[in-house]
């Protein structure tokens, strides 16, 4: 019987582990990291793919979408303004750009020539538009500015092709609107739209110009020279001085001679001003005058009385 028992204590012990160990196998077969090798590999969602860029990396930059508003301003020295500014006019027409405002001022023996120009040239030949400037004098000084309006020109580009969608819905609505309240509403939104799209077509048509023309002030003067006749020596100095001061005397007596009537005219009201002055001081001394005597009268009568 011990050994009936024994044998069969063994034969549950073996009968035990054969379980454990299927058991064991079966969990490494289902768990979810175990691999096989002749299985497909699992297939990645679009977008989450190896080599994707992730959401903190930023957006690749492409300079050739960016949008750029170039100002500046040159002031140039030049012997004939007024010819060289004739000179940047025809270069400015050369490249198909434009002329906004032209300002010329002759030189006098008091103030040297100038003249402003306010011209618009392609952005993209801006850089050699000024270089090219030397040739119309002798440049002083050259001052650029580039305004980045990516942002401001996709805004708008999106808004409005939104509204264009809405446009096209509402204008379709329109068209299936089956009683008069319908009808009256959406003509009503579309006029609304409408209105919004075309003020955003401005505004993006005036960025675009903005854009594609730069913008620039250019300064033209001539260089400030000794007027003819200006002292250049000790005895022309002395000259000038003599006819400073006879000019200057001249001067006087013409200002005197329009003074003149002007004095007069003061002299007759200060005339008047002093006699009704007098007039005024002296009825006060009459009355007075007048009271004293009475006093004196009145005092010889109350001394003849007793």
């Amino acid at each position: 019987m011990r050994k009936l028992a024994v044998v069969m204590i063994a034969l549950l012990g073996l009968v035990f582990l054969v379980g454990c160990g299927g058991d064991e196998a079966d969990d490494r077969s289902s768990s979810p990291g175990a691999l096989d090798a002749s299985a497909p590999a699992p297939a990645v969602a679009p977008g989450f793919r190896e080599g994707a860029p992730s959401k903190e990396s930023p957006a690749p930059s492409d300079s050739s979408t960016r949008k750029e508003v170039i100002t500046g301003s040159v002031d140039i020295t030049a012997d004939d303004p007024i010819a060289a500014a004739g000179t940047v006019v025809d270069r400015v027409a050369a490249l198909n750009g434009r002329v906004d405002s032209r300002t010329e001022q002759p030189g006098t023996d008091k103030r040297v020539a100038r003249a402003v120009l306010s011209v618009r040239v392609p952005a993209d030949k801006t850089d050699a538009f000024i270089t090219d400037l030397g040739d119309a004098g002798t440049v002083t000084e050259i001052s650029t500015n580039r305004d980045d309006v990516t942002m401001q020109w996709q805004d708008l580009d999106a808004r409005i092709n939104a509204l264009r969608a809405s446009v096209d819905r509402l204008k379709a609505l329109i068209a299936g609107a089956n009683n008069t309240a319908d009808l009256i509403a959406a003509e009503e939104a579309l006029s609304s739209r409408q209105g919004e799209l075309d003020s955003l077509t401005a505004q993006k048509r005036s960025l675009d110009d903005q854009v594609a023309l730069s913008t620039l002030t250019i300064t033209l003067t001539a260089e400030k020279k000794q007027a003819p006749g200006e002292p250049d020596s000790f005895w022309d100095g002395i000259v000038s001085g003599w006819n400073s001061l006879v000019d200057w005397l001249g001067d006087a007596v013409v200002f005197a001679g329009k003074a003149v009537p002007w004095l007069g005219l003061f002299a007759l009201l200060g005339a008047v001003l002093y006699a009704a002055v007098r007039v005024v001081r002296r009825k006060p001394r009459s009355h007075t005058a007048k009271e004293t005597a009475g006093a004196h009268s009145a005092g010889d009568d109350q001394t003849e009385q007793p």
